[in-house]
């Protein structure tokens, strides 16, 4: 795929272009602030945008500013956002248009080679990928009603992979269930969180993060 890179480390930013590079993807550009990383993709037009969300000036929310703008932009493009920690408002701003074609991981994440490049690949793809940790954290709830105590031990398992990205027969193979017990599950989970059957698993996705915010 071809691919832009945006991170103010330098460090990071050319051990991902090494990375890349190994695994055969072009890098179309690497560049260290937001400003930068829209002029790229205006010229360059990549598959995939990788970038920090805190960058230069002010290191705050540069970055995933510049994520939101090419989704409305160039929807056609896939984004990935990289954090330190888990930022649940970043995260739900990132998802509230749509999942297709998108990625929130932490970068401790980027250390596990195989799995950072198979979120690039699923977002490449039209998918979603969301860091585990992130989806954890969504999961939490504060308030005293919490409709996720309906779901069993086994159904908030499935929501979990389910929420990550993972299509209905990636679920399967990691839970070691069938295809069948993970459409009973999931038809379960939407059944006891009131959410619309949809169809698409990133649109599913959609629908789970955002009554996880809400």
């Amino acid at each position: 795929m071809r691919v832009i890179l945006a991170e103010d480390s330098t460090l990071l930013r050319e051990g991902l272009v090494r990375l890349l590079a190994e695994e055969g993807h072009e890098v179309l550009a690497a560049v260290g602030d937001a400003d930068a990383l829209l002029r790229a993709v205006e010229a360059h037009a990549p598959d995939v945008v990788v970038t920090d969300i805190r960058m230069p000036p002010d290191h705050t929310d540069e970055g995933l500013r510049a994520a939101v703008r090419i989704r409305e932009l160039r929807p056609e493009i896939g984004v990935v956002v990289l954090s330190q920690y888990v930022e649940r408002n970043y995260a739900a701003q990132l998802l509230t248009s749509s999942a297709e074609r998108v990625g929130y991981l932490l970068k401790d994440r980027v250390a596990q080679v195989e799995e950072f490049l198979d979120a690039l690949e699923r977002v490449h793809a039209g998918g979603a990928a969301i860091d585990p940790e992130v989806v954890r954290q969504l999961l939490i709830r504060t308030t005293h009603v919490d409709p996720l105590t309906r779901l069993t031990p086994r159904e908030r398992t499935v929501l979990e992979a389910l929420a990550e990205g993972h299509t209905n027969a990636a679920i399967g193979e990691k839970l070691h269930i069938s295809l069948s017990a993970v459409e009973k599950n999931l038809n379960a989970i939407f059944d006891k969180l009131g959410l619309h059957r949809t169809t698409g698993y990133s649109r599913r996705v959609l629908a789970v993060l955002r009554y996880l915010e809400s």
